[in-house]
């Protein structure tokens, strides 16, 4: 880990890199990110290029900054090769003021709202750095992170309501502060890839480029314009009291017709208008642009007539409406629903939310948790993980809501307007025939077997179906009306519809009940349709196509455009997904590596998103062991004879005959600088050279709407040359790097290709080796030439000839400098940087020129360096992330993500598990190893296990998955050979005894990997004479889909803005920033989707550093709501969210909560991972400072215990971690009066600070003055012992002081074991080092452009 000197070396130091020293690490929650999303990096505005050019200085010190200013030196950051700088440590805060001794801490109250409000207003100053990170924006789940341990604060008696965080005193005059956040949450910018080429051919391009990118520019006020103030409208129902509503002015009338629909008194209409001063409003305007609205305006509800489309939606929606509060849509994984159970432990009772309940320091409660819950428990129970919960009881309104068996009515009934029919069976066993008609719904005189459509008597029409139903109902009335208001108190983020389906790999067994819009939906086909509207299929193609084509100048012309774009992406997914589950085709090896290969392809083109370049709507569904691709279709290639004769770009035969056109040239020469593909020449049928730019097999198609397609880009990423052995294979060119490892290798199919994340990185890397190269030939001709001028000022004057062609012939070594520089690093280009692959140097069929042979060599050299590179560099990184807690994996999905950062592919899993053998920090890895056999397993099984099933019985599958030994063994052969083992006697069960590996965990991969949903109960894998599962265990089957995933792209650019200034120390104008971001993919992507979240991530941890607990607690139970519905209720980032969500709780004095919450992490942590994980000692950590705040010394010593003893095995015994949890071990045994072993522990963290930090470090004399404290209360403690025992009279003893625990320092601890470090600094010592990196700084800038 980087000291913080190295810190500041790193910020003045360029080129050198430096490994810190491993003194203590810091352990943090794993990157969770989307591998499939590409983000477009944006490019950085003047001042910042000039900050990042301000790390390339040397030698800066400040006495700020030295290590005793610090509880550890092991923090903050550490430098990556080029000195651009990486986050350690999840969170470090500088609190920066003029006077350090002005800080302490306030009570809660009119004194801490009035430090926050300074917070509020006070201005941030610029601390100049730039990072890098190796995650993208928009991937799905930012994750937070686990914490380094920091300085233990001065252990002083402290009242109970004193608040955490450092308080600066007032003082007579004026003080300016500063606080310097850096949070990983901060710095998840895309990858800051080389600069473009710098060629005077290049700059009328790179213009061009800039003027676009000025066209698409984020206006601030624009998006200033999108957050204008919300007013309040009222609305007057009919028959009913107006009521008030708070709108805002983006909003468009079909928006609030929506929010009407959800509203507790207007939830039963669907059909209606809205109408102001007895004008209907435009569905599709805006309510801001309505002439007259104003605060308060009143807005009249008027029926509108029913259409049979009306009548479908209607009953769909009273059919919701009376599921509402029912989870089997959750457990089924339809109507986009998926569970969530934040609230059972946020909400009490009185169900107020949990922000809003009133705090409470001491509540009496019962702290004690399950037994499956403590330390040591070997027992992993299944059904706490959906407990039951009161408000999901059912409320059963209706015995009978379903279609008549009398539709559809005949033609003399359409004619009076009657729609359809319907039964209905009250709670009073009251049979009912309903008709739906143009008016409304009223009952009608028809039987089970006599048709008599004419109204019943007495003669009731209302509007909607809920009105009639309670007046013809006091069962429905009464019911129904207490639904609605345990509806209405749900949270607003567990009623609405996610984006796209979650379902869930476990379920209770449930009852089957009557549900006529199931029934109806089961028997009609949706495949293409639109669901609501019968008979009207969607050209899925046309709309999104058009909406690619929709205009894009504009803030508001861009996020129409983004959100059509999302949406219709959104219904082609889920129609896909039903069509794939309703026809299911064949498939292979091959075909499952070219589908994601294809779908890769597509995302890459989607993200640099070309202008009148169209790529296909394209989702991959993998469903009972078969994969199924669904693609759009392009216009018109169906009519043609062949598909052949539609291609004119690309090739349809593997190379045999290859075509070219001008149209797809030039869109596709737009897109190779970004997807960094070599423009190159093949051979086609009649030898004649074919100018392409992409790869061969992609092929362009002009269809009959004229637009141009690209589609099958399973190549657009180069091949990696360790997975494509040949017979031909001259083994001189394959590197030593490689032949080490056992490379190449023959690989199933052929189109194993490199990440895109590998690409970047290597591009990255020999970027800096360029910089390097010629900033060496630079400083080495300034040597010769000042040599030269001294030799040539002692012979005589130099003449102005002279210096001119001295002036030419420096330009031309420096030009000749550049060119042997860009040859070295494999630039296409001589005279600037500039990497790029040529995809088709190994595709089997391709033929290249005679004259390309030596630019096809040099390609293949270029892949072998980055096929070596990915092994000697890449791999040893992910290791050492894991090693220093940069990456802490849980299961395999976050494992894979992890590789995939680094842009290392699954298939190296095995090198990465020998590497790990062979490493001397094995044993601290020992998760790693666990996760990743599992992984190799799971992995294994579900290949076996789909070609098994393609050749089962559907009637037998429920018989077949979970009882079939043979896929489970043959997973254990397949195991042991990609692992390189040989022992054929050993069993599944004598691999999971040997690693350690848990069962239900391994069930829980291998249901989320192959589509499997088993019933919620516990399995007994220990019986050896009764099998494990029946048939009544497998529930469901689901899809498993894979599909583009687009965005906002000004949402995106403003998230990275955001995270710059963050960086810098701009809290005040990243928060705003952040707030800007959230508008827009709110706007674009809805509140439920994982961009969204990861802004009201950071915008909680904002709130959090400044006090502002309430908003804190707001945005992180959004959040934590939120992962639960999109990523699921047991997924990594869950847990992270409920961990922090633990945090802001107990900062905001709702201990039993937060407790609650932390019992709940460890719990699905334990079911995830088990008790031998890393991730495990943050949360007992966490736990024994939570029961030490409640007084439950016991508990409190169970959790801090097994902390201790994981935290020795995964940071080391001598690691400052240990000696906080010793610290932490020696305050509760204080508390409890044990002063011994309060002694005990304290001395074991003593020796660790001396030995790490020294003698005259803070911490070491803050452990030295605490057990001074305890060693007189020890011998206090002793003499009243001795007293109370000895028959001789003597003077009154004084009883010895039991330290009580303050709320406030406990806070204290819980941040510093998330991660939040507060570090006082004073400005003067801030712009000092500031100026200093501004000199170095001036003096490499002005090398660097002598090279340009």
């Amino acid at each position: 880990m980087g000291n913080i000197i190295q810190c500041c070396q790193t910020l003045s130091n360029y080129f050198k890199f430096k490994d810190a020293a491993a003194q203590g690490e810091a352990e943090r929650s794993p990157l969770l990110s989307s591998d499939d999303s590409e983000c477009e990096s944006q490019s950085l505005p003047e001042d910042l290029e000039d900050d990042l050019l301000s790390i390339i200085s040397t030698g800066i010190t400040n006495p700020a900054l030295e290590p005793e200013h610090f509880l550890f030196p092991d923090i903050i950051l550490s430098s990556n090769l080029g000195g651009d700088v990486t986050l350690v440590e999840p969170m470090v805060c500088l609190l920066v003021s003029e006077e350090e001794e002005g800080v302490r801490t306030l009570e809660p109250g009119d004194e801490a709202q009035e430090w926050r409000n300074r917070w509020r207003n006070r201005e941030f100053s610029e601390v100049e750095t730039q990072t890098e990170v190796e995650t993208h924006i928009g991937m799905g789940v930012q994750t937070q992170t686990e914490s380094q341990e920091e300085d233990p604060e001065k252990r002083e008696e402290e009242d109970d309501n004193e608040t955490a965080l450092p308080q600066v005193e007032e003082e007579e005059t004026e003080i300016k502060q500063t606080l310097f956040l850096v949070d990983r949450l901060f710095l998840a910018a895309p990858h800051v890839k080389a600069p473009p080429c710098q060629t005077e051919e290049s700059h009328e391009d790179d213009g061009q480029q800039q003027s676009d990118a000025d066209k698409r520019k984020v206006s601030i006020s624009d998006v200033v314009d999108l957050q204008e103030p919300d007013f309040t409208v009222r609305i007057q129902p009919p028959a009913s009291e107006s009521f008030e509503l708070q709108v805002s002015g983006k909003m468009v009338v079909a928006e609030l017709h929506q929010v009407l629909m959800e509203h507790e008194v207007t939830c039963h209409l669907t059909s209606f208008s809205l109408k102001l001063g007895g004008t209907a409003l435009d569905s599709q305007s805006e309510l801001r642009s309505i002439q007259g609205i104003q605060d308060g305006t009143l807005f009249k509800v008027v029926e509108d007539s029913y259409t049979v489309r009306d009548a479908r939606l209607h009953l769909r929606h009273v059919r919701d409406l009376l599921k509402s509060l029912d989870p089997a849509d959750a457990y089924n994984g339809v109507n986009c629903s998926s569970l969530s159970y934040l609230t059972l432990y946020t909400r009490g009772k009185d169900s107020d939310s949990v922000g809003t309940r009133r705090a409470s320091e001491k509540e009496s409660v019962d702290c004690s948790p399950p037994e499956y819950l403590l330390p040591g428990c070997k027992e992993r129970p299944l059904t706490p993980l959906q407990p039951l919960r009161d408000d999901w009881k059912p409320l059963q309104c209706l015995r009978v809501l379903t279609m008549s068996s009398w539709n559809p009515p005949p033609g003399n009934r359409k004619m009076h307007g009657d729609l359809m029919y319907l039964n209905v069976v009250t709670m009073e066993d009251k049979e009912l025939n309903i008709t739906s008609s143009t008016r409304g719904f009223y009952l009608n005189q028809s039987t089970a077997f006599n048709f008599n459509p004419k109204p019943a008597v007495p003669k009731i029409l209302c509007h909607s179906l809920v009105e009639l139903l309670s007046q013809v109902s006091p069962a429905f009335r009464k019911t129904f009306s207490a639904l609605q208001k345990k509806r209405v108190q749900q949270h607003p983020y567990e009623r609405i519809a996610a984006p796209f389906q979650v379902f869930t790999w476990i379920a209770r067994y449930g009852d089957h009940t009557l549900d006529c819009v199931r029934a109806e939906e089961t028997h009609t086909s949706h495949m293409g349709q639109d669901e609501n509207t019968a008979g009207q299929s969607r050209d899925w193609n046309e709309e999104l196509q058009r909406c690619r084509e929709l205009p894009r100048n504009s803030l508001q012309e861009r996020l129409q455009r983004e959100r059509s774009l999302f949406k219709a992406n959104s219904d082609f997914v889920a129609a896909a997904t039903r069509g794939a589950v309703a026809v299911i085709d064949g498939g292979n090896t091959a075909a499952h590596a070219a589908a994601v290969c294809d779908l890769r392809g597509a995302q890459a083109y989607a993200s640099v998103d070309i202008e009148g370049l169209h790529t296909l709507g394209t989702a991959v569904v993998d469903y009972r062991g078969i994969r199924v691709i669904a693609q759009s279709i392009v216009p018109g290639i169906l009519e043609k004879n062949q598909e052949q004769e539609s291609v004119v770009y690309g090739s349809n035969d593997y190379g045999k005959t290859v075509f070219t056109h001008p149209r797809f040239l030039e869109l596709l020469d737009k897109t190779s600088k970004p997807l960094r593909i070599q423009r190159h020449q093949v051979l086609d049928h009649n030898n004649s050279p074919v100018e392409l730019c992409s790869g061969i097999e992609t092929k362009g198609i002009l269809g009959n709407d004229g637009r141009p397609y690209i589609l099958d880009l399973l190549r657009t990423f180069p091949p990696d040359l360790n997975f494509q052995l040949s017979q031909t294979e001259e083994r001189g060119e394959v590197p030593e790097e490689c032949q080490s490892f056992g490379y190449p290798r023959r690989h199933h199919h052929s189109l194993a290709s490199l990440r895109p994340e590998l690409i970047d990185a290597f591009v990255q890397h020999r970027y800096e080796l360029y910089l390097k190269m010629v900033s060496q030939g630079l400083v080495q001709r300034e040597e010769e030439d000042k040599a030269s001028e001294q030799s040539e000022e002692s012979v005589c004057e130099p003449r102005t000839g002279d210096t001119s062609r001295a002036s030419a012939e420096m330009e031309h070594q420096t030009r000749t400098g550049i060119m042997k520089a860009c040859e070295a690093v494999g630039s296409v280009s001589d005279s600037c940087f500039d990497i790029r692959f040529n995809p088709d140097v190994c595709s089997p069929g391709v033929r290249f020129s005679p004259e390309c042979v030596q630019e096809v060599q040099r390609q293949r050299r270029l892949l072998w360096d980055a096929a070596a590179f990915l092994l000697s560099n890449q791999i040893p990184a992910v290791l050492k992330d894991c090693l220093d807690h940069t990456a802490v994996p849980m299961d395999g999905a976050t494992l894979t993500s992890v590789l995939h950062q680094r842009g290392v592919n699954v298939r190296y899993l095995g090198t990465l598990l020998r590497e790990l053998d062979r490493g001397e920090e094995r044993g601290r890895l020992s998760h790693i190893q666990r996760i990743s056999i599992s992984e190799v397993i799971i992995r294994s099984a579900k290949h076996i296990f789909r070609t098994y099933l393609q050749d089962v019985e559907p009637a037998t599958f429920s018989a077949a998955e979970p009882t079939e030994e043979e896929p489970r063994e043959s997973s254990c052969h397949v195991e042991r050979k990609r692992l390189g083992q040989t022992d054929p006697h050993e069993s599944m069960d004598d691999v999971i005894e040997k690693h350690g590996l848990q069962r239900i965990s391994l069930l829980r991969e291998m249901a989320i990997k192959t589509g499997i949903q088993v019933q919620l109960r516990e399995y007994v894998f220990e019986a050896r004479h009764k099998p494990v599962f029946g048939e009544e265990d497998v529930v469901n089957m689901f899809p498993v889909v894979k599909h583009i995933k687009p965005t906002a792209s000004d949402a995106t650019r403003l998230v990275q803005h955001a995270q710059v200034a963050v960086q810098q120390g701009l809290l005040k104008e990243g928060c705003e920033l952040i707030s800007q971001a959230l508008t827009l993919f709110s706007s674009v992507c809805g509140v439920l989707h994982e961009d969204v979240c990861m802004c009201l991530r950071l915008l909680g941890r904002i709130c959090y550093i400044l006090g502002e607990y309430a908003d804190a607690l707001s945005h992180q139970e959004k959040v934590a709501i939120t992962s639960e519905r999109i990523q699921g209720i047991d997924h990594p980032q869950t847990i992270q969210d409920y961990i922090f969500l633990a945090l802001y709780c107990f900062a905001g004095g709702q201990l039993s909560i937060s407790l609650q919450l932390l019992y709940r992490a460890r719990y699905l942590t334990l079911l995830m991972c088990g008790e031998d994980h890393p991730q495990v000692s943050m949360l007992d950590s966490m736990l024994g400072l939570v029961l030490h705040g409640l007084m439950e010394h016991e508990l409190s010593l169970k959790f801090l215990q097994n902390a201790l003893n994981l935290t020795s095995k995964y940071h080391g015994a001598m690691s400052l971690k240990h000696a906080q949890s010793h610290h932490l071990l020696a305050t509760v045994f204080e508390s409890k009066g044990d002063f011994r072993s309060s002694l005990q522990h304290e001395k074991e963290a003593y020796l660790i600070y001396r030995s790490q930090v020294g003698e005259n470090h803070d911490s070491t004399k803050e452990s030295s003055d605490y057990l001074k404290r305890l060693t007189q209360q020890a011998v206090v403690l002793q003499k009243a012992i001795n007293h109370i025992y000895s028959d001789t009279p003597s003077a009154c003893i004084q009883p010895p002081k039991f330290a009580t625990p303050s709320l406030s320092s406990i806070l204290q601890q819980l941040n510093l074991t998330c991660g939040i470090i507060l570090i006082p600094l004073s400005a003067k010592e801030v712009a000092d080092l500031r100026t200093e990196l501004k000199e170095k700084a001036k003096i490499t800038v002005e090398d660097l452009e002598k090279t340009t």
